[in-house]
């Protein structure tokens, strides 16, 4: 295995290779058939702010697969790894990158997303594996891919303009493409004290979302914000199929 940058595995993701410290790991047997699977693919396997990422193909020339290629992977046993998960997926078509999202570095957070190489083959795991039985009782919740790019950014101190929010955003986290700041209907030299923040793509979003989740990014030194997705799309996809 060869390390990337702080916080990045590649090759086989480490089995305690967790940004927020946590000493659990992943089972011998489960580290050995990871193995074996990278040994069966070629994908590489990183881990890196809360997200497992397999792929892209070691074979892949080009651009990344176009919009529509994405499905959401709902209702994943906690403790599955891409040594399960992979060949299921497999059976819907050729995969370009699976992106599993974790609680700790042994325990994923039950949800994921799977880009394949066309959209033909992501209509055919929303037909196939939506309800497919992973394990015994146990059915995975298939849908397509919500691709939303927004924060909504809360506890923004109220003299601060929207140039500050900005610069002080694309300091914190990267891929901000617009601050949207209100001011308060009775002092519209203050800001209503949050902000919409748009990114350039959905894993920009989810990134900085990730990162800033925790509380332990404080904006301007000192303070603490509540961030979540600006639109309840993603957020109601999670319950149902969390």
């Amino acid at each position: 295995m060869t390390s990337g940058p702080e916080g990045t595995n590649s090759g086989t993701a480490s089995p305690s290779s967790h940004g927020d410290g946590s000493a659990a790991r992943i089972p011998d047997s489960v580290t050995e058939a990871l193995k074996e699977l990278q040994k069966r693919t070629g994908f590489p396997i990183s881990q890196e702010n809360g997200q497992r990422r397999y792929g892209p193909p070691p074979s892949w020339d080009g651009l990344p697969p176009p919009k529509g290629c994405e499905v959401f992977i709902g209702k994943i046993p906690r403790d599955m790894f891409e040594d399960e998960l992979v060949p299921v997926l497999e059976r819907a078509g050729k995969l370009y990158e699976v992106r599993l999202m974790m609680e700790t570095a042994s325990t994923n957070r039950g949800y994921g997303f799977v880009q394949f190489t066309t959209r033909e083959e992501a209509e055919t795991a929303l037909r196939s594996l939506n309800n497919h039985e992973v394990r015994p009782n146990r059915f995975l919740g298939v849908m397509r891919s919500v691709d939303n790019n927004r924060l909504f950014v809360g506890g923004i101190p109220k003299n601060r303009s929207r140039e500050e929010v900005q610069e002080e955003m694309r300091r914190v986290t990267e891929g901000v493409v617009k601050i949207i700041l209100y001011p308060c209907v009775n002092d519209r030299t203050k800001n209503r004290g949050y902000a919409f923040v748009e990114y350039e793509s959905h894993k920009a979003a989810a990134m900085a979302r990730r990162k800033m989740f925790t509380g332990r990014v404080l904006l301007w030194g000192n303070t603490e914000v509540k961030v979540d997705w600006a639109e309840p799309e993603l957020a109601s996809i999670i319950r149902r199929h969390g």
